[in-house]
């Protein structure tokens, strides 16, 4: 692949920030932060007129697109695809599957489950979609509408992303970045202008999305404070004051980076979460929300395909527009940022536990959180008579929590951990947000300068107050579905981009299996001498000296004919290492590489490690030891994976120019 010609690097600042895509994401920006500023009332009745404009054209597109994701998505997982790695073969996962979670709750929507857990079910409650408010019917379908909004569907969105990015940056070496998606349809093209632009709608959609995250994080911090001590008041100035002090706070977990701050908010995030699920579980109707939780599940799962397909066409009303197309659009804007993080924190899994880990465990969260929160609340309302919480969450949907805490025992205790709780989320998704939009912004770079991650910091929070400003959760969501609608398309390309890339990848298994290469023995026919070297367990001198006087000149003599026959190949050595590198313009590199790897000895053998000369193609470990043979059997097994290679091409016509990495 060519190098981006465009990516520029200025010494004095250090900035990494390619500029095609950085100038046109900070000009909107300022435009947006400008013109509202200048006149809020006026961009809130344009906010108000875009967004029924394009619920009501293009909310079909929206609902066909997230059932494609869906559905694609767990089609790849039950696929025989599902067994690739992603990254090498012989790759591990970076993160404990706990820590690995505890971060994609914090990251994808642990602020949404605090803000909807109580409000959502409620609302629906007391204003149903279809059939009579504030029944038993309505109840259920709340329940059922709260589950459809937050479980598969959503992490079906940002899977969906989190994949494609994972799969062509660690299996295939391209930048993690959105454009990578496109590289099997155009190509090299992917540093061009067309790729500029989809990282552009990139950014813009994960600023938006994040700016109504930050928008509904403030509002319930605001409500929260104002329920704790009610001298502060509940006004727009108070949120807008919240977001500078809270992004402020945020640039520190910036500075610490992934590992330190991150990871660790996050598991923070998680133990606060459960510590406040368990509570409301032992003090709340237990067995009817384990009843509940059963029931509702069955029933979102018998109604999951028509609910999909719900537009609510006989009824116009514009209840889909403000709920279910609201809630996909905003995580449709928001994949870039949720899907780019959930990438760099899922290498080495395979996509079978990446496609069920995103999509199952979450969703049971979901609705483990819902009937907690949501069920309790219905349960208060129906069999305790507690009917005013429906006004008070009417009135203002960011209280809901609170006032649910308020009919509960130790209600401040609850609700000061809970502002804490979105304190520290709001922190760590600006730190995450700040982070995903810096490497979009640099051109898929995973290192990039602090104060770059602060810049985009402090303007996703100058976009969220601005949006607050004018027009407080109308503007937030009009801003994220329409942001939402290019890169459904975008999205939509990143599936078919992805899917050739493992029809392309599945011609590559086939001519493996078609022929199938035996370790050499190096014994001679001697199988004295064979059962003498499975007794070695060589240190790591023997291996490297067995690399540099047999390896090497076997790769040099291979090398030496190909050129004969015209193809040029590249041999690299290092201590220990040496690698064959064969190149064809159009065609995917033949790559054999033999190294010196430690292992963990046998519990029979009393040293604690032993070393071997491990050959390496470019899918990973193919899971030999060369160590013993002679050149000659060196040579035979670089010729039986050369023919591998060339039953690839053969068998894969206008195959892309790259191969797993």
């Amino acid at each position: 692949m060519s190098p981006d010609p465009s990516k520029t690097l200025n010494k004095g600042l250090q900035a990494t920030l390619l500029l095609p895509v950085a100038v046109p994401t900070i000009v909107v920006a300022a435009l947006l932060i400008i013109g509202t500023t200048a006149n809020p009332e006026l961009a809130g009745s344009a906010f108000s007129g875009m967004l029924g404009w394009v619920t009501e054209t293009f909310g079909w597109f929206y609902m066909l697109a997230v059932a494609v994701f869906l559905v694609f998505i767990l089609g790849v997982g039950f696929s025989s695809w599902g067994n690739i790695r992603l990254g090498s073969d012989h790759a591990e996962p970076e993160y404990s599957f706990p820590a690995w979670f505890a971060m994609l709750f914090s990251a994808g929507y642990g602020i949404a489950l605090l803000f909807f857990g109580v409000a959502e079910p409620v609302l629906h409650y007391s204003t149903p979609p279809a059939g009579a408010a504030e029944t038993i019917p309505a109840a259920k379908q709340a329940m059922q509408i709260a589950y459809f909004h937050w479980g598969l569907h959503i992490w079906g969105i940002y899977g969906l992303m989190g994949l494609v990015l994972a799969y062509f940056a660690y299996r295939h070496g391209l930048p993690l970045s959105v454009r990578s998606a496109l590289y099997p349809l155009i190509g090299d093209r992917i540093h061009g202008w067309a790729g500029h632009l989809v990282d552009v709608f990139a950014v813009l959609g994960t600023m938006f999305g994040l700016a109504t995250t930050l928008g509904l994080s403030v509002t319930q911090i605001n409500a929260g404070i104002h329920y704790l001590w009610p001298q502060i008041p509940i006004s727009t100035s108070v949120q807008v004051i919240a977001i500078a002090i809270i992004t402020l706070a945020a640039t520190a977990s910036v500075v610490a980076g992934m590992d330190k701050g991150i990871k660790n908010l996050s598991l923070l995030n998680m133990a606060l979460a459960v510590f406040l699920m368990a509570v409301v579980f032992a003090v709340g109707p237990s067995v009817h929300i384990l009843n509940t939780m059963l029931q509702n599940t069955g029933a979102y799962l018998g109604g999951i395909v028509e609910r999909t397909f719900n537009m609510q066409a006989y009824t116009h009303s514009d209840w889909i527009g403000n709920w279910t197309l609201f809630i996909f659009a905003w995580t449709i804007a928001w994949a870039p940022f949720v899907g780019l993080f959930i990438a760099k924190i899922s290498r080495g899994r395979t996509i079978r536990q990446f496609v069920f880990g995103v999509l199952a465990v979450p969703t049971l969260f979901t609705f483990l959180w819902f009937a907690i929160f949501g069920d309790t609340a219905l349960h208060m309302i129906m069999e305790q008579g507690k009917t005013a919480l429906i006004g008070e969450v009417q009135a203002n949907h960011a209280v809901a929590l609170f006032e649910f805490y308020d009919r509960l025992p130790a209600s401040f205790f609850l609700s000061l951990i809970t502002v804490f709780l979105i304190i520290t989320f709001f922190v760590t998704s600006s730190d995450s947000g700040s982070m995903v939009v810096d490497s979009l912004a640099s051109g898929g770079l995973l290192e990039t300068p602090v104060w770059q991650r602060v810049f985009w910091a402090f303007l996703e929070g100058g976009i969220a107050a601005t949006l607050l400003l004018a027009g407080g959760l109308s503007a937030l969501q009009t801003m994220t579905i329409v942001s939402a609608l290019p890169f459904a398309i975008i999205m939509l390309l990143a599936v078919a981009g992805l899917w050739r890339a493992l029809v392309i990848e599945g011609h590559r298994d086939l001519s493996i299996s078609a022929i199938n290469p035996v370790r050499p023995h190096s014994d001679g026919g001697d199988w004295r001498k064979r059962l003498s070297g499975l007794m070695k367990f060589p240190v790591a001198n023997k291996i490297e000296h067995f690399v540099a006087q047999v390896v090497v000149p076997a790769m040099q003599d291979v090398r030496d004919e190909l050129a004969v026959h015209g193809w040029q190949a590249q041999l690299e050595t290092a201590t220990g290492e040496a690698t064959l590198t064969l190149t064809r313009e159009g065609v995917a590199d033949f790559f054999y590489q033999v190294k010196a790897t430690e292992h963990e000895a046998p519990a029979y053998e009393t040293d604690s490690s032993f070393w071997r000369a491990d050959v390496y193609l470019s899918h990973g470990a193919v899971g030999y030891d060369l160590f013993g043979c002679s050149k000659e059997e060196v040579i035979r097994d670089m010729l039986d994976h050369l023919e591998q290679y060339l039953n690839f091409i053969e068998a894969s016509p206008g195959v892309l120019p790259w191969e797993p990495q």
